[in-house]
C-alpha cells in the first residue's frame, strides 16, 4: 500500500490564487480630476469620472490634506502708516509728549554718564601707556590691562553713538 504524501504547497495554493482577487476588490481607485481635485471610487463612479475628464492614478492612494488659505499681510511702508488706528488705541498727544520728554531726559542722563566714564577710561589709558600698578610685576598682566582699557574705550564709544542715534529718533 502506497501512501500519498500531503504537500504543504497544495494547501497554500488556493489561498495564493484568491489573494490578488481579494486585494483588487479592496483597493481604492483614485481619480485626479481637472483643477487638481482628487476623488476616490467611493465618491464617483467610473462613468462619472470619465464624463468629468478625470484620470485614474495608479499605485498607492494619495492623501490630500486641505490647508487653510494664507492670511493677508498688512501693507508695509507709507500705506501701513496711513491706516488709522481705532479710537481706543490712540494716545493723547499731551501724554505722548510727556513720554517723549521723559525718554529724552533719561537718554540725556545716560549719555552724560557714558561720556564721563569714557573720559575716565581715556585718562587711565593715557594714549596706550597707562601707569603700571603694583600687582603688575608681570609685564603680561600690564599688557592685558592695556588691551582691556582699549576695548572698553571702543565699547563706550559705540554705546555713546547708539544713545545719540536713539536721541535723534525722538521728536524735538
Amino acid at each position: 500500500m502506497t501512501r500519498k504524501r500531503f504537500s504543504p504547497l497544495l494547501a497554500v495554493l488556493p489561498v495564493a490564487l484568491l489573494t490578488p482577487a481579494v486585494l483588487a476588490q479592496s483597493a481604492t481607485i483614485v481619480y485626479k480630476c481637472p483643477g487638481n481635485v482628487y476623488t476616490s471610487d467611493r465618491e464617483l463612479t467610473a462613468k462619472q469620472a470619465a464624463d468629468q475628464g478625470c484620470k485614474v492614478i495608479e499605485g498607492t492612494p494619495i492623501t490630500v490634506i486641505q490647508g487653510r488659505p494664507p492670511t493677508p499681510r498688512p501693507a508695509s511702508g507709507a500705506a501701513a502708516a496711513a491706516t488709522p488706528r481705532p479710537p481706543e488705541a490712540r494716545i493723547d498727544p499731551a501724554a505722548q509728549r510727556a513720554r517723549d520728554n521723559d525718554s529724552r531726559r533719561i537718554l540725556e542722563a545716560e549719555l552724560r554718564r557714558e561720556e564721563e566714564r569714557l573720559a575716565e577710561l581715556r585718562k587711565e589709558y593715557n594714549n596706550g601707556e597707562p601707569e603700571r600698578q603694583g600687582n603688575e610685576r608681570n609685564y603680561q598682566k600690564y599688557l592685558d590691562r592695556v588691551a582691556d582699557l582699549k576695548s572698553g574705550i571702543a565699547r563706550k564709544e559705540s554705546d555713546i553713538a547708539a544713545i545719540k542715534r536713539e536721541l535723534a529718533k525722538l521728536p524735538p
